[in-house]
């Protein structure tokens, strides 16, 4: 009876702790520290060192909780990228993952064996431990700070914090190997990388295939997509890793792969799998908690420190310059993209491999990625807004995005059902707007539900439901989110070839004799592109109003404000491709027939 109370005790004490987490996340949020901290420091307030007095010491199974945990975020976070919002940035975004993680560690790894007098690959360890940036560190900061990031500098951070993982866990692993054995060529290295980075590719996008035929294919009980999928996950992860192969570039490319194809169920997917991998990050960050000894750390907390400063002024902003020196980002992009590198969990994750083989000054390893990860937290996150505003890379945030409901509909997957309250100052109130591919089906009033029809006109405080592509629900957010006011149009902008959004497709006509229908003739060229683009508009895009290309020349409040004509003489004259972008177009090419996407 004994160890049946200890095994009750242990449940009870480890709920009590994730319930502690959970709750003072609300503290977190309201006094703006970094959150994932609160969870670090409830693990250690409750370890052995602190009130708590719970004497925690199992590496084995927080490296276990720590895979399981790290997989779900990673096939979390796929499962919500969209690809046509990474195409653009999937060059930039994979030389950060991969040479900016080599060089981050390289630089880190002068400053750690002077700092912690260690030899050089125990140095390059340390560098390669804190190398990656945090996926989930990331842009649970950026949410909670509510920034609305340029689309290219949100794009490319989103996409390197999820694939630089694979390589850190890699670079890790292979220092590991080599200080214990003592071996191994560069070209042997080399050659590792390619066959775990291959090998994994193909289990992510054969694995991401066949768990979306399933999901079509196999009629499950309702409720059981979602721990259907989740198992999947993990089931990829499992069989990269025992092929040597790795599972978290598997498991993060199944997640974009399921998430950019019609399956079923797709909104309690993503709902359970948020959730799941909330908890699970909770449940990490409490556990790495109980493994730090304050202690011991007050030895190494000066020369850690060290490492973190350079890490963070040096190491990091010296990669990012280097990674994205080809590409086309200014210099207020790249410090942002430099000062963002928040470390998290995985840093000190992979910290615990040295523990869980047992090798020499393992635990100095862990304390050092400990004080890096508390020190980048605290500097970088508290900053992060403030960094974003001043840098110009923060668009302006009108509101937040209204709550929206969605639900699946039994028995197809094109479409579904997508609801929202009907605000006063939204464009769908004040202009009727609504996309083309969306379509009103009922309205609720004062608990009554109504046809369209019924309920014309729409009154603020009604809930209107829409049917509506899954991949395209998102995008109805912005005709529902109360809209500033806009300024008045410049008239003597309408002989340029600038011209107000405010000005109507009418008066576009007058002047330029575009053939225009007789029921949009009304419509501003900012409505025109809310209705006409998929998402929310974006600098640069593009709609086709014959013979005339309009482009979107300034966004402020998620409106298009100035809008640019091309004219058909312009259009002749077309500029040759590059050969390094007809060779990106190519690869997109082939991964969108691999993919399906």
């Amino acid at each position: 009876m004994a160890s049946l109370d200890s095994v009750s005790i242990a449940i009870l004490l480890g709920a009590v702790l994730v319930m502690a987490g959970i709750l003072s996340s609300l503290l977190a949020l309201r006094f703006g520290a970094p959150l994932l901290l609160v969870f670090l420091f409830i693990g250690m307030l409750a370890g052995d060192s602190g009130p708590g007095q719970l004497g925690f010491d199992d590496v084995r199974t927080t490296y276990l909780v720590g895979s399981v945990a790290l997989a779900l975020i990673l096939f979390d976070g796929g499962l919500r990228t969209r690809f046509q919002s990474i195409r653009a940035v999937l060059a930039p975004s994979m030389m950060l993952a991969t040479v900016g993680v080599l060089v981050t560690a390289m630089i880190t790894a002068p400053v750690a064996r002077y700092a912690l007098d260690l030899n050089w690959s125990e140095a390059l360890l340390v560098g390669a431990v804190v190398a990656s940036t945090d996926a989930a560190a990331v842009f649970l900061l950026v949410h909670a700070q509510g920034l609305r990031l340029r689309p290219r500098v949100g794009a490319t951070l989103e996409v390197e914090s999820g694939t630089n993982d694979p390589f850190a866990v890699f670079l890790t692993l292979v220092l590991v190997e080599f200080i214990t054995i003592g071996e191994g060529s560069a070209w042997q290295i080399a050659l590792q990388f390619v066959r775990e980075a291959v090998l994994g590719a193909i289990v992510g996008v054969v694995g991401g295939r066949l768990v979306v035929l399933a999901l079509n294919r196999v009629a499950l009980p309702q409720g059981l997509h979602a721990p259907f999928v989740a198992t999947a996950a993990l089931v990829i992860f499992g069989t990269a890793q025992i092929s040597h192969a790795s599972g978290f570039l598997a498991v993060y490319l199944a997640g974009i792969i399921i998430g950019n194809r019609p399956t079923r169920a797709h909104n309690s997917v993503v709902t359970f799998l948020d959730a799941a991998t909330w908890l699970a990050q909770i449940v990490m960050f409490v556990l790495l908690g109980l493994l730090v000894s304050p202690q011991r750390l007050v030895s190494s907390i000066g020369p850690a420190f060290v490492v973190a400063l350079a890490l963070m002024l040096v190491a990091r902003p010296v990669a990012v310059f280097l990674c994205l020196a080809p590409f086309r980002f200014n210099w207020r992009e790249k410090i942002f993209i430099a000062w963002t590198g928040l470390r998290g969990a995985v840093a000190i994750f992979l910290a615990s491999i040295p523990m869980l083989v047992g090798l020499s000054k393992a635990y100095l390893y862990f304390d050092v990625a400990f004080v890096v990860v508390l020190i980048s937290l605290l500097l970088q996150g508290w900053t992060l807004g403030p960094a974003a505003r001043k840098l110009h890379v923060a668009l302006p945030r009108a509101d937040r995005g209204p709550r929206r409901v969605e639900l699946d509909l039994p028995g197809q997957l094109e479409q579904q059902l997508v609801g929202y309250s009907v605000r006063p100052k939204s464009l769908y109130f004040r202009r009727g707007l609504i996309p083309s591919w969306s379509k009103p089906t009922l309205v609720i009033r004062d608990e009554k539900i109504l046809s369209p029809a019924e309920a014309d006109p729409v009154a603020p405080g009604d809930y209107i439901y829409l049917l509506a592509p899954p991949e395209k629900a998102e995008s109805l957010d912005r005709f529902f989110v109360d809209m500033p006011a806009s300024s008045a149009p410049d008239p003597h902008q309408l002989g340029d070839f600038m011209v107000s959004g405010e000005h109507t497709l009418g008066e576009l006509a007058e002047i330029y004799g575009v053939a225009v229908d007789e029921d949009q003739a009304k419509l501003t060229l900012a409505d025109y592109f809310d209705i006409h683009l998929d998402h929310a508009p974006k600098e640069g895009a593009e709609l086709v109003l014959d013979p005339i290309v309009l482009v979107a020349h300034n966004i402020g409040g998620g409106r298009v404000n100035v809008v640019g004509l091309r004219l058909p003489e312009e259009e002749e004259d077309a500029v040759p491709l590059t050969r390094l972008a007809r060779f990106r177009r190519r690869l997109s090419e082939i991964w969108s027939q691999v993919a399906g996407v």
